[in-house]
């Protein structure tokens, strides 16, 4: 048990979390004349590490991921669904949705394709909501970061807005809010490629070329807004808006999260600065899963393949879930942490 502790421990820090890059990124610093312990240095070492770190694990998981996608092409997704009913095949999608596109605004394309193949309106939307909240990027990176305990409690919760949500919306029988051009498209075949082994691995380097292309600029951005809370924001500021002291801070992250347009790559630093800072888990965890799953532009999109009322039943349907998860786990982080 001890010597398992110790491996595990040694891939939580060393592989995952990468401390020995942090180290020798610090000792670079320290040699060039830079305090690291100052605010400036700081944000420097903060902003290199991290960085650095979450551009490694991106592209190795990217390549990753897309190997394993390439089994399952959108037309090969359809067949496996439409064999399955109820919540099964809610389930079913919500993890289909872990191993497909990285941002909301990818996964809409999909949505849109299994919607017009005749995929129940409740089993597309569990793949809606599961595909940018919920990947197999993002439980590797959180583990980086929060430890396994939080990133698998992560993952299981935002698989479960996305089974609950997609069920809530079939109960209602919403067919009809879904607009004319997508529901009248039975007919229409969703293209399905057969890879060979090399063809997988050129697919899988594609894709890590077109995703860090897109994901990058807000890697940059989400670690120098993560530098800059944690180097320069006072603590007291974080504790009071979105620590223990705000019983609001939920709700606040969540609304605040909605309009913002990131993926859960470039949330991620951010989070961790607002954590090492004092706000609460489920606080962070809120605003990571609003910016991800709700942000703006993916609404946008959206709203041209369904109608307001259907549009406006998805916000609330997430919006409520993720509320509640996040003070589900401001309540259970002492244990999760």
């Amino acid at each position: 048990m001890i010597k398992f502790s110790f491996m595990w421990r040694f891939v939580q820090d060393q592989l995952l979390g990468m401390q020995w890059l942090n180290h020798w990124i610090g000792k670079g610093l320290t040699l060039l004349g830079l305090d690291i312990d100052s605010r400036l240095g700081g944000s420097i070492h903060f902003f290199l590490y991290d960085g650095l770190k979450i551009t490694i694990l991106l592209c190795l998981l990217i390549f990753c991921i897309s190997y394993l996608q390439s089994y399952f092409p959108p037309e090969r997704s359809k067949r496996i669904l439409g064999r399955f009913h109820g919540i099964g095949a809610n389930i079913l999608s919500a993890l289909l949705g872990t191993v497909t596109p990285f941002c909301s605004c990818s996964s809409i394309p999909l949505f849109i394709g299994f919607t017009s193949a005749g995929l129940p309106l409740g089993v597309t939307f569990s793949f809606l909501i599961s595909s940018p909240m919920v990947d197999l990027g993002s439980l590797v990176l959180l583990m980086s970061v929060f430890g396994a305990k939080v990133a698998l409690a992560y993952v299981f919760v935002g698989l479960f807005i996305a089974v609950m949500g997609g069920t809530m919306i079939e109960k209602l029988h919403m067919e009809k809010e879904v607009e004319d051009f997508v529901r009248k498209a039975r007919n229409v075949e969703i293209n399905s490629v057969v890879f060979t082994v090399k063809e997988r691995i050129r697919y899988a380097k594609e894709q890590v070329k077109e995703t860090f292309i897109k994901v990058f600029p807000y890697i940059l951005i989400g670690v120098g807004i993560g530098a800059a809370i944690h180097n320069w924001v006072p603590e007291d500021w974080i504790e009071m808006i979105l620590g223990r002291r705000n019983v609001l801070g939920v709700i606040l992250a969540t609304l605040v999260g909605v309009p913002m347009y990131a993926d859960i790559f470039g949330t991620i630093p951010v989070a961790e600065a607002l954590l090492a800072k004092g706000a609460e888990l489920g606080t962070v965890l809120a605003w990571m899963m609003a910016v991800t799953t709700l942000s703006l532009p993916s609404l946008i999109m959206l709203k041209k393949a369904v109608k307001p009322k259907l549009l406006a039943v998805f916000i609330a349907v997430c919006t409520v879930g993720i509320i509640l998860v996040g003070y589900l786990f401001n309540i259970f982080s002492g244990w999760l942490i």
